[in-house]
């Protein structure tokens, strides 16, 4: 979808996409055709109590051009957890009706399915938004079923690249999602089962962290939804890139942040201090891992 609306232009011009609230899905990055496709926006970070924190767009540094071919965001947010506030939605979607381009909700984890979303969040439809939803988050990855809704003339635009794409798109996940609907399983499991299971694994994990890593070593992108965690380890002496390496020596795997940021304009020493870390394992697993990395975050402060 990133090459129909962006990418280089018959008339020989070259539209990018943008992602006003970075840090992004890391598989975003590998989506385009061309280099250079992206360009992401530094957030407004908002400091919140119990070491927590939350991006923001920052609407008043955000720069939407003629070299702007559409606006992708995604809510929840993979790597953060983050879910974009309402009225930073509409204004994103006000934004983009004004320069006549799209904007792309990456609604994976979202409402009103799987629902993985723990804060407040109002859908929203227009003609102008190109909304995306997937069956892998309700435990179906294998179906490989997307679902987009959007105007006609995208929907028509996607069936035909689809058609050369994938020649024939696989009918078990409609299938499958025609018989929930039906049986008023898809709200209902996405209500009571997916829901507060990844909720109870999130507050689970936050309490491990905090008993191996203070506020002080650690601060948690507040966990409004998906099924990463995202952590900032402020003025760590060491890059996570290399924090990463030691990690994974002794076993534990976790992304360092940088991958997050594609197009990013300047260098921001934000993005290596960062990690996602997936919080779904069993809690024995995750303190296991936990406390590892509390030893490394203390081995960094201690020799750097």
């Amino acid at each position: 979808m990133f090459n129909l609306f962006a990418g280089r232009r018959a008339d020989g011009s070259t539209k990018k996409v943008l992602f006003p609230l970075a840090p992004e899905y890391i598989g975003y990055a590998d989506s385009g055709l061309e280099d250079d496709l992206f360009v992401s926006a530094r957030p407004n970070i908002e400091l919140l109590p119990e070491g927590q924190f939350k991006y923001h767009v920052d609407f008043e540094h955000l720069h939407i051009g003629e070299e702007t071919g559409m606006i992708c965001v995604s809510r929840p947010t993979n790597p953060t957890g983050n879910v974009i506030t309402d009225e930073e939605l509409m204004k994103l979607d006000r934004l983009a009706n004004q320069h006549n381009i799209p904007l792309v909700i990456d609604n994976a984890y979202g409402v009103p399915f799987p629902g993985i979303i723990f804060s407040e969040a109002r859908p929203l439809w227009n003609p102008n938004i190109i909304l995306c939803m997937s069956l892998s988050k309700l435990g179906l990855p294998g179906s490989r079923c997307g679902i987009i809704i959007a105007n006609d003339k995208t929907i028509t635009a996607i069936a035909n690249m689809n058609g050369i794409i994938s020649l024939a798109p696989g009918g078990m996940g409609p299938a499958m999602m025609c018989e929930m609907i039906k049986r008023n399983d898809l709200l209902r499991l996405s209500e009571t089962v997916i829901k507060p299971f990844y909720y109870q694994r999130v507050q689970q994990t936050i309490a491990i962290i905090r008993r191996y890593l203070s506020e002080e070593r650690c601060l948690i992108h507040k966990p409004e939804g998906a099924i990463f965690l995202w952590l900032w380890f402020k003025d760590l002496p060491i890059t996570t890139e290399l924090l990463y390496q030691r990690l994974k020596a002794r076993g534990v795997l976790m992304v360092p942040g940088h991958y997050f940021f594609p197009g990013l304009d300047k260098p921001w020493p934000h993005t290596h201090q960062c990690m996602r870390m997936n919080y779904v394992p069993e809690p024995d697993k995750i303190e296991a891992g936990v406390k590892i990395l509390a030893e490394e975050i203390e081995r960094a402060w201690r020799e750097g």
